[in-house]
């Protein structure tokens, strides 16, 4: 790892002892602001030697050049001020695990910096590995490209192939390649055990026989798969917050270095100007004043009318609010800032209130010379989310015009895929650089300060800063786009126009009968703690159902449950997947629990958390909707995720119900019928899904015929329910497997209904095999509307990433071009509604769904009109059909 023959002229060996110094020098350029902790292995055995006591029982003693090197290293770390952690009985890798699970927790992201396969296994949306010798990194992603596979089954990977380093034994038989191949085609140890006849079709040399040697090593990769879990619940003296880096102790350090003769690191520390060179030479990611860029503190009358003057001169500027909260109703203004050109920005501060905060611009007048300024359509703006800063304007009685340009909708029509699109990320992929984060200067958690509390000297240019890479950004994404047609027009005529759309909507918000849900809440109670004593009953003694240790001694030691997968300590699991199943195999006690926990969710997500959620001054329900989210163009929504409610559960319908009309007005709800199958139908031309389509006959009908080979009149609706399953399941890439499995039935027959659906709708099967090769030539699926899907994995030599990319590439342009339409519908209503004084208002989008609350008047009118909208929305081979409902509340209107 480390050019270990390096030697001092005592004759010394010092490779190591640089190569780790080098190591941590490098993380601390890099995460200057952030604690590091240095883990080693403690001497003696660890519980895996208990386990399998040839556990690392091949691996060589160390040399004595490198066990030389250790008490060094050890003295330069702690001469760094850097923690050093040794836990008796684990290793280091336990420890390290444990701290990740806990940054995991805490939503804290957390780097590690190793080259070891291993710690795969516990990368996450919050934990990434470094390796700072190659200089890569690993996310979720990268861990799928390196290894073929996600994080949560390196597990099972180490434990198929085994490890000839630490003698984790593995599968006798199985190496790297055919691991990979057991675990790409049919998921993790547990699902290969649950169908290893289907290993004898896979396609590795072996294939065959291979059944059988797992069968008799099954106790043998259930112990390979616990040596090769991390362990992480390590019981710690500190919790991952209390790392603190100490102050470095320089002159122990040079010391050490003058041992060791690290020339170029003593001169630095005998440098007078050793920090400034240091920073220099290591140019560090939040080192934010070594940039070139021209920021400006308005606090003057003078340098506003400048500046003002400027923007009102500008061919476009770029604008950006900072405000007192992320909820959009509630947010007020503490500042604004602006930028004219790349490298050039000002922020104007109105509302900071920490004591000693300078004289500030008179917040009124401010806002009364900014009002003809945002307003004007012809001042052509550019903004990171202006849908936001459009908010917290109308809260300013602002209504902001002249939206030319929304740099998060530019990243995310040119690709949706390539990078989260807040604004950090995009400077980050665009422009190479790393901006100042908003935990940079107010901190974390409950101690956090709001804007308005920050001093001006690291308030100014952060935001100074957001609206300078705003510009700059679109710069750079806006020729992008202009180099491909069909993307200007998928942003300038859906999501550029939709901003102002999801604007209204979010402010309309929904009605909700929060006595209804209290009601519901105190019902659900009752139904849980009914379900609780029935979980009692069955299992012969009371116990907390929360509780996964109480639960698996009495469904594994009492009532002797078949034990369906363990945890990575070993023992019996119940997570929900689990019981689950046991369920579904009509065991009473698991069928219980998944009622209770089903029903517990509901309410803790819905009606305890809904009547919370009304907005004090609206007396309404206000989602967020997120137009850059999703990979295909569909919208989503939070704080509620309205998306998400359930209706094919009886207390999930009554959810609905509590969503009411207004005095005066009624709920209209417009869905489109089966739009992907039509999408479908449009694509392929499949001949005799257009026919059926265009008689107006029931398309899951029409295919059970085709399928069963019987008259229409003769559909029984188990066959029609099975056909359904079919047609929405082969546009979503489904398997003979899932289709088997989803039916209840053997997957030689689901194998059989899929060959006839394709030898009745050929077109269908041309479609699926023409958009795959289409996607492997150009890397891309497009909607019928022109916006694309990239798919970097279309032509990976890894087979399961392949298939994957090929599901989606057959299912994303249906997806996509059914949320084109939807948008396409809700621009054409909200100009309507915007021209048109009828005083219906658009209050929901729900997935193919569109909600309206419309006075009683307005009814009949509401309808045709909605409608024709709708179904004008776009032109396809087949009809669009919509459906309308009416009620007094979401779930009659549904």
């Amino acid at each position: 790892m480390f050019k270990a023959d390096l030697r001092n002229s005592a004759g010394e060996p010092t490779g190591a002892v640089r190569g780790v110094t080098a190591m941590l020098r490098r993380l601390l350029a890099d995460y200057p602001d952030s604690p590091i902790a240095v883990i080693f292995d403690a001497k003696g055995k660890t519980f895996r030697d208990e386990l399998f006591e040839d556990y690392k029982a091949q691996r060589p003693p160390m040399p004595d050049d490198l066990r030389s090197q250790v008490q060094p290293i050890h003295d330069i770390i702690k001469a760094m001020g850097l923690p050093l952690l040794v836990i008796d009985g684990v290793e280091a890798d336990d420890v390290i695990g444990t701290f990740a699970r806990q940054a995991t927790e805490k939503g804290l992201d957390v780097v590690i910096s190793t080259g070891d396969k291993d710690m795969a296994q516990l990368v996450n949306q919050h934990v990434t590995l470094v390796n700072t010798m190659t200089e890569t990194t690993l996310d979720p992603d990268g861990v799928k490209e390196k290894f073929g596979l996600p994080p949560e089954l390196i597990i099972d990977f180490l434990a198929l192939m085994g490890d000839k380093v630490d003698n984790i034994p593995g599968v006798p038989g199985v190496g790297e390649k055919t691991a990979l191949a057991l675990i790409q085609s049919l998921g993790s140890i547990k699902d290969i055990y649950q169908d290893l006849e289907a290993v004898r079709s896979l396609d590795f040399r072996g294939a065959k026989k291979m059944p059988e040697k797992l069968a008799e090593n099954k106790d043998m990769a259930e112990l390979s798969y616990l040596l090769a879990t991390i362990k992480c619940d390590v019981e710690l003296d500190i919790d991952i917050e209390a790392i603190k880096n100490q102050e470095q102790d320089t002159q122990s350090l040079l010391t050490l270095f003058k041992q060791m003769e690290f020339r170029s690191w003593i001169n630095e520390l005998e440098s007078v100007n050793s920090t400034t060179v240091v920073t220099a030479a290591s140019t560090p990611v939040n080192d934010h004043t070594t940039r070139e860029q021209d920021y400006h503190t308005i606090l003057n009358e003078q340098q506003w009318q400048d500046w003002l003057k400027k923007l009102n001169e500008a061919k476009l500027f770029a604008f950006d609010t900072e405000t007192t909260s992320l909820d959009y109703l509630e947010a007020r203004i503490v500042g604004v800032s602006f930028a004219v050109k790349a490298g050039e920005a000002a922020y104007l501060p109105l509302n900071h209130d920490y004591p000693g905060a300078p004289d500030q611009l008179d917040f009124d007048a401010v806002m009364a010379d900014l009002k003809p300024l945002l307003e004007d359509p012809t001042k052509l703006k550019v903004g990171q989310n202006l849908k936001y800063d459009r908010h917290v304007l109308l809260n300013h009685d602002i209504n902001l015009q002249g939206i030319a340009h929304d740099t998060m909708l530019e990243s995310y029509v040119l690709d949706s895929t390539a990078t989260r699109h807040d604004m950090d990320s995009l400077a980050k992929k665009y422009l190479d650089r790393d901006t100042i984060h908003f935990e940079d200067i107010a901190g974390k958690g409950k101690k956090q300060l709001t804007f308005n509390q920050i001093g001006l000297e690291e308030a100014a240019p952060y935001a100074a800063e957001d609206a300078d890479i705003t510009l700059q950004l679109h710069e750079t994404l806006w020729p992008r786009i202009q180099a491909i047609p069909s993307l200007v027009k998928v942003y300038s005529e859906l999501e550029m126009p939709l901003l102002p759309v999801l604007n209204t909507l979010e402010r309309n918000g929904v009605n909700i009968d929060i006595w209804m849900l209290q009601s519901q809440s105190d019902n659900m109670a009752h139904q849980i703690a009914e379900l609780e004593k029935q979980a009692h009953e069955s299992a012969g003694q009371t116990f907390n159902l929360g509780s996964p240790k109480q639960l698996q001694e009495i469904l594994y030691e009492k009532q002797e449950l078949p034990v369906k997968k363990k945890t990575p300590k070993g023992q019996p699991s119940t997570a929900e997947e689990v019981l689950q199943g046991l369920a579904d195999d009509g065991y009473e006690l698991p069928q219980i629990i998944m009622q209770y926990r089903g029903l517990s969710k509901l309410k803790s997500t819905y009606t305890d958390k809904l009547p919370l959620q009304v907005n004090k001054s609206s007396g309404r329900v206000h989602t967020s909707y997120h137009q850059a989210v999703t990979a295909t163009g569909r919208l989503s929504s939070s704080d509620p995720n309205l998306q998400n409610i359930p209706i094919r559960s009886e207390n999930g319908r009554r959810i609905r119900e509590a969503f009411v009309a207004s005095n005066g007005y009624t709920l209209l709800a417009a869905d489109y019928s089966q739009i992907e199958l039509r999408i479908m139908a449009h694509l392929s031309g499949d001949e005799s899904l257009l026919k059926a389509f265009a008689a107006g006959e029931d398309i899951h009908r029409h295919t059970a015929s085709e399928i069963f080979d019987i008259a229409l009149e003769d559909v029984s609706s188990d066959q029609r329910r099975s056909a359904k399953a079919i047609n929405f399941g082969l546009i979503y890439g489904m398997s003979a497997h899932g289709l088997s499995k989803q039916l209840g039935i053997e997957r030689h027959q689901a194998a059989d209904y899929m060959q006839t659906y394709f030898d009745r709708y050929p077109g269908v099967r041309q479609y699926m095999d023409n958009t795959r090769e289409q996607a492997k030539e150009q890397g891309y699926v497009e909607t019928i509307f022109g916006r694309r899907l990239y798919l970097p994995e279309i032509n990976s030599s890894n087979g399961m990433r392949r298939q994957y990319a090929e599901r989606t590439a057959i299912n994303a342009p249906m997806q996509g071009s059914a949320a084109d339409i939807i948008k396409r519908a809700m621009i054409a209503i909200h100009s309507w509604l915007s021209e048109a004084d009828t005083g219906i208002r658009m209050i929901m989008q729900v997935h193919d769904e569109l909600v309206f609350e419309v006075p009683l008047e307005q009814l009949d009118m509401a309808k045709d009109t909605i409608e024709k909208f709708m179904m004008g929305a776009a032109e396809l081979k087949v009809p669009l059909e919509v459906g309308i409902g009416v009620g007094d509340n979401w779930e009659q209107a549904h």
